[in-house]
């Protein structure tokens, strides 16, 4: 029986190339093996340096971020690291491999300078611009290009595209953080004479952002930041020599879109022999950046996906529309040469969704969401550069020939490996499992946003604190959310200790800028005790630990008690379906039930936050304070005999997830969470704080038969009416398209926003049956729950250890579970008659499965109208 490593890996780095750390920690995942039980012993570590070895063992089954063995690494060094790891039983893997190269560790490493064209208006969109530089390589080595930018950058050497990613250098708070790229040039490279040239525009750094909008956020001077160094020498930098010419492109925004004019391109601008571009003057030379400039372990955004139309639409007014068959976040790429005399344009507009027939581009407000091209020139291969589109439809003008072949839309996102997998004989089910990963996808482009279309497309930390245990499953988000996290605590105490509503920060109205609000700032506490719990790295909490201190000592507005003050607006449970669409927080639990109930919580996980790190002081003034909390509010919120101020789904939810009641107290919290979900006939009645939480709460309180009965609901408010309505991404609200075609009336209706998509965790953990019950997956637990007309399903997780996987089939009076573990990790599976800890390996279970003969549970009806019947999907 065999015994691999398939990945080795530094820090939370994604390729190991252009890594910020000087002593990177080690990883190794395991390939699934047959071999039972099998436990890490020792592992040996050999590490090439200049040319010498250094050869490492150490007697520990730990096989997540170990110490770096070796002496610090320097600025641009790289090593050739080699692991074998040996078992308790002395057998040993072969040995694996990566090399790794640091990038620019100190800010003296830069000698370049930060250089733009001239000033352009403030009060208007930023023009593209773009930046060139020729230079002789005498000899080629091992050649690299560091690169930044306020704003967006693309560079091309030589004719050539430098890298692969898109949007760089992403999205970051630039006044505080900047991450800058680093790319290996040396095939680009040519003995002699050679070019390098940048276009640069504005993206996030200069754009319009939010409502109102605003631009100009973190500057009004774009500017590009490089150097090309060949063995560790800089033999190009950025600095007043560069040339400046104008760009093809008009215009390139988030909101708006892209305008280009074909006529003014010039595909040779950066070939050596063929530079014809007129220069229009010199670079300016802009003072260099403040913020700390940072070589992110996370990968760059991608295209990540082709796909072509499924359908040419000719609407009711005429229009020609390509149907792409998925909602998703990127732009269209032109096949072909469109012919057109000079000074046509050709209008590409985007949306999500039809409306009776037509673009339903209602939702996009302000935002114009479009491409124009001015026509005359060559147009096969053209993209869109600076800006991105979120959209399922794209109305085609200026154009008669339309086929299914001339365009091509680009998904891009943040390129994160896949680590979850979820099926199940539902296909509703399945598809709403599909629908999260791809808004995951469309709204990871950067930052974790809440949309990717309209006049938004911002950071909102509630989104992303209630959907990040689903985030953590289906991707890696290690790298990703952590980076974010650093963003979120500058922003933070730029706020004066309030966690901003949505990171970066970008401004509000007066009355509404750094308004506290729980569960959204709240995520500077649970989201990284989320990531710790999947990926086991206590640094994580030890970095966010100030943070955490500062929100709950400083940031929250509190009264005479410690609750939250009521002059202050919660957002709470926010889009309860029962909210009327023009005031979605207008929600029925009381919303400072749900803020006080979260700050139990939040203040109870620091103390055991601190406990694990080491700040024992502050951890038990966080319980002290927690206890007292908890006796106020059962004062404030409960009742004599036990039920609850806010008679609803979405308290009864918290109060069971939080363990905030006594015991005595329980069996009538359960009960009225029963009686309700039976009376509102299984549909959703929760917002932001219930939806994430209330099927789990149901099958954690012997109500597993209800949770199952609401998931498969059909009718709105519920999870799967959007699938029945043709979703291809998670909806914003319940009821974002009505059913007779219309879209909600609401001005904020969006047709992909994750949150509602935490339900996966559900589907993961107690449908699938799989969930960590450790930090970093070191021990797991299998216990799939069979329920509804579920009767099979299958999930896995790629941990830090490698893949554990769950697949059951219940047929007749027989359950067949399959269980794989990776070697070094271990599970507990709990089946019917069967409790017991088992290591590495498959393992084959059959048990006695009995249909639940009460289903589908019985609804509660009032005494108006003839009885309703409700049957469960299928």
């Amino acid at each position: 029986m065999s015994l691999s490593i398939y990945q080795l890996s530094a820090e939370h780095h994604h390729d190991g190339f252009g890594i910020s750390s000087h002593k990177p920690r080690l990883s190794w995942r395991f390939n699934s093996t047959r071999l039972r039980c099998w436990k890490q012993a020792s592992y040996d570590i050999k590490i090439v340096r200049k040319g010498k070895e250094e050869s490492f063992h150490v007697d520990s089954p730990e096989s997540v971020l170990v110490p770096w063995p070796s002496s610090p690494l320097l600025s641009r060094e790289s090593a050739s690291i080699r692991v074998r790891a040996t078992g308790k039983d002395g057998l040993s893997t072969e040995w694996a491999s990566l090399n790794i190269e640091v990038a620019l560790l100190e800010r003296t490493d830069w000698i370049s300078k930060l250089i733009s064209g001239p000033p352009q208006p403030i009060d208007a969109p930023k023009r593209p611009f773009r930046l060139r530089k020729s230079f002789t390589c005498h000899h080629i080595g091992p050649a690299r290009l560091y690169a930044t930018a306020h704003g967006l950058y693309e560079v091309e050497i030589n004719g050539k595209v430098v890298g692969d990613q898109v949007l760089a250098p992403g999205w970051q708070s630039y006044k505080h953080r900047l991450h800058y790229q680093v790319y290996d040039i040396t095939p680009l490279l040519e003995e002699g004479d050679n070019v390098i040239g940048a276009s640069v525009g504005e993206g996030w750094f200069a754009g319009r952002l939010g409502r109102p909008s605003n631009s100009n956020i973190w500057g009004d001077r774009l500017g590009f930041l490089a150097q090309v160094e060949v063995d560790g020498k800089a033999v190009c930098v950025t600095d007043d020599s560069w040339e400046y010419l104008q760009s093809p492109i008009i215009s390139s925004e988030i909101y708006d879109g892209e305008v280009i004019d074909t006529n003014l391109q010039d595909l040779f601008w950066t070939i050596p022999s063929q530079l014809a571009t007129k220069v229009e003057q010199k670079a300016e030379v802009l003072a260099f950046p403040n913020a700390e400039l940072i070589a992110p372990d996370v990968a760059p955004v991608r295209r990540i996906l082709e796909i072509k139309p499924i359908e040419i639409i000719s609407t009711p007014k005429g229009k020609k529309v390509l149907d792409f068959g998925q909602n998703l976040a990127g732009w269209l790429r032109i096949e072909k040469d469109i012919s057109d005399h000079e000074g046509g344009e050709l209008l590409i507009k985007h949306a999500e969704v039809l409306e009776h027939g037509e673009l339903g581009t209602r939702p996009l407000r302000t935002a114009k969401a479009q491409t124009v091209i001015k026509m005359g020139g060559k147009t096969k291969g053209y993209e869109p550069k600076f800006t991105f589109y979120g959209f399922r439809y794209a109305e085609i003008s200026g154009y008669d020939s339309l086929t299914l072949d001339d365009f091509t839309a680009i998904a891009i996102s943040t390129d994160l490996r896949q680590t979850g997998t979820f099926e199940c004989s539902h296909p509703l089910v399945n598809q709403l499992h599909k629908n999260t990963v791809w808004s995951m996808r469309d709204n990871f482009v950067s930052v974790p946003t809440d949309c990717p279309q309209r006049d938004e497309r911002l950071g909102w930390t509630g989104d992303i604190q209630v959907f990040a245990p689903t985030a953590n499953y289906l991707f890696d988000t290690s790298a990703f959310l952590s980076c974010w996290l650093r963003d979120l605590e500058v922003e933070q105490k730029d706020a004066s200790g309030v966690v901003p509503w949505i990171v970066p920060s970008v401004p509000f109205t007066m009355s509404r800028q750094n308004r506290p609000a729980a569960i959204w700032a709240d995520c500077s506490i649970i989201t990284p005790w989320d990531l710790y719990i999947t990926f086991g790295d206590e640094s994580i909490l030890e970095v966010q630990w100030e943070s955490m201190c500062l929100w709950l000592d400083e940031g929250i507005p509190r009264d005479e008690k410690g609750f939250y003050r009521t002059t202050n607006p919660q957002f709470a449970d926010w889009l309860d379906p029962r909210a009327p669409p023009a005031f979605p927080g207008h929600s029925v639990t009381d919303p400072f039930l749900v803020a006080n109930a979260y700050l139990i919580y939040v203040t109870d996980l620091a103390a055991k936050i601190g406990n694990i790190i080491g700040k024992s002081e502050a951890a038990a003034r966080y319980a002290s304070q927690a206890s007292g909390l908890l006796d106020m509010f059962l004062a404030e919120y409960l009742t004599p005999n036990g039920r609850l101020i806010s008679d609803t789904q979405t308290a009864y939810s918290l109060v069971l997830r939080f363990g905030i009641l006594p015991e005595r107290n329980l069996n009538v919290a359960k009960s009225r969470l029963d009686w309700i979900t039976r009376w509102e006939m299984f549909k959703i009645t929760t917002g932001f704080a219930g939806t994430p939480i209330i099927l789990q709460v149901l099958a954690d309180n012997g109500m597993l038969n209800l949770a199952y009965r609401m998931l498969e609901e059909t009718e709105d408010p519920s999870w799967l009416y959007p699938v029945n309505m043709g979703a291809t991404t998670i909806w914003e609200r319940w009821n974002s398209m009505l059913p007779d075609g219309t879209i909600n009336p609401g001005q904020m209706t969006s047709f992909n926003h994750y949150a509602l998509g935490s339900v996966c965790a559900f589907l993961h953990n107690i449908v699938g049956g799989l969930s960590s019950s450790s930090p970093g997956w070191k021990t797991a637990l299998v216990k799939p729950q069979p329920g509804g007309t579920i009767r099979s399903a299958a999930t896995s997780f790629d941990s830090p250890y490698g893949t554990y996987s769950v697949s059951w089939k219940c047929e007749e009076s027989t359950m067949v579970t399959q269980v794989i573990v990776p070697p070094n990790g271990e599970a507990r599976v709990v089946l019917n008659g069967i409790d017991e800890v088992v290591g590495s390996g498959q393992f084959v279970y059959t048990t006695i499965w009995e249909a639940d003969p009460n289903w589908p549970p019985a609804h509660i009806q009032g005494p108006q109208g003839s009885p309703v019947k409700k049957s469960q999907s299928s």
